[in-house]
């Protein structure tokens, strides 16, 4: 299984970027995929996440501002963060099998950096 981001960057506050999470040899299921980020000296928060069955949760943080959404054909989960705050800054990671007691494993693919400034 490999999941590999794209998409990251720099962008000033107000823009917007979209990640985009490539999946290999994995496709979503029931399990769900999701969304999270990680600052220095902090904890991984879950961004958004999205099961098979289309259900979709959003941090507070960043409901209204953000949407996930998948195309199947290309095996691929997005991430269109738009509005973004100085705050968003993070590292973001794509992950699979994220719904707890679901799956014997969860997936995760190496990060990308979004950095937005004021």
């Amino acid at each position: 299984v490999q999941l590999v981001e794209s998409g990251g960057g720099s962008v000033q506050a107000g823009g917007s970027l979209k990640l985009s999470c490539a999946a290999s040899r994995y496709r979503m299921s029931r399990c769900g995929m999701g969304w999270y980020r990680q600052i220095p000296g902090k904890e991984r928060e879950l961004v958004s996440s999205m099961t098979s069955d289309g259900t979709t949760t959003y941090a507070d943080s960043v409901k209204g501002r953000f949407t996930i959404s998948q195309d199947n054909d290309k095996n691929t989960l997005y991430l269109q963060m738009n509005s973004l705050k100085t705050e968003d800054t993070a590292k973001y990671y794509c992950a699979g099998n994220i719904v707890p007691g679901c799956a014997l494993l969860t997936y995760w693919g190496q990060g990308i950096q979004v950095t937005v400034s004021s």
